[in-house]
């Protein structure tokens, strides 16, 4: 148990990291446009998300929505960034990777806490789970790091006018999504880096299988 302490902080840090992926997936504040014209978009700020675009109109734009107007992307769309598409394909492989990597992370450490002193399924355990986290952190650093170099270098999309949406801002910044999803990303790798460190303690004492 006394060797295992880095692997139970893999272990915390993991499940903060992967739950901050989820919040950074289903955030639609990825990108922050501000437009000029607000006869549609009153509030002449715009979110671009990875799932949706959202804006406050005071304008009946669509019905339901009297205030906030929100449009899904449509896989049709072949206006939409390669980013966006990107981003919604790897964080949903992030996710799955994060669940594998927690759950090989507490099989191992049951056995370690319970006293199993078999070297090689500990050992493996931790090995995947190391692996697994480091993939999703990468799964996450990819988009991320993609979509705020669209930002920074203000990269327009041409949206169907069904979206109410110009087709480029006068200025944009990177939204919340962004820095949750680094920090996701960071947590994830200390986490693989952590789970990989793993070395068996070699006793007298120990039975190893």
């Amino acid at each position: 148990v006394s060797t295992s302490h880095l692997q139970l902080a893999a272990f915390a840090l993991g499940t903060v990291g992967w739950i901050l992926c989820i919040i950074s997936m289903g955030t639609v504040e990825w990108r922050v446009w501000h437009v000029d014209n607000t006869t549609t978009i009153s509030s002449g700020i715009a979110w671009v998300g990875i799932w949706k675009v959202c804006f406050i109109s005071y304008l009946h734009v669509s019905t339901g929505y009297k205030e906030q107007f929100c449009h899904k992307f449509s896989v049709y769309d072949s206006s939409i960034p390669h980013e966006i598409y990107a981003a919604q394909g790897l964080l949903l492989i992030t996710m799955f990777m994060g669940l594998l990597g927690l759950t090989a992370t507490i099989l191992a450490l049951r056995n370690v806490y319970m006293g199993i002193t078999q070297k090689t399924l500990i050992t493996r355990f931790f090995l995947v789970s190391g692996f697994f986290y480091i993939f999703a952190g990468l799964c996450v650093l990819i988009p991320v790091s993609w979509n705020f170099y669209s930002v920074t270098h203000n990269q327009s999309i041409a949206f169907p006018p069904s979206y109410y949406m110009p087709s480029s801002p006068v200025a944009q910044e990177a939204g919340a999504a962004i820095p949750i999803g680094i920090v996701a990303a960071i947590l994830l790798l200390l986490s693989g880096t952590f789970s990989l460190s793993y070395r068996f303690p070699v006793t007298a004492n120990t039975v190893v299988k």
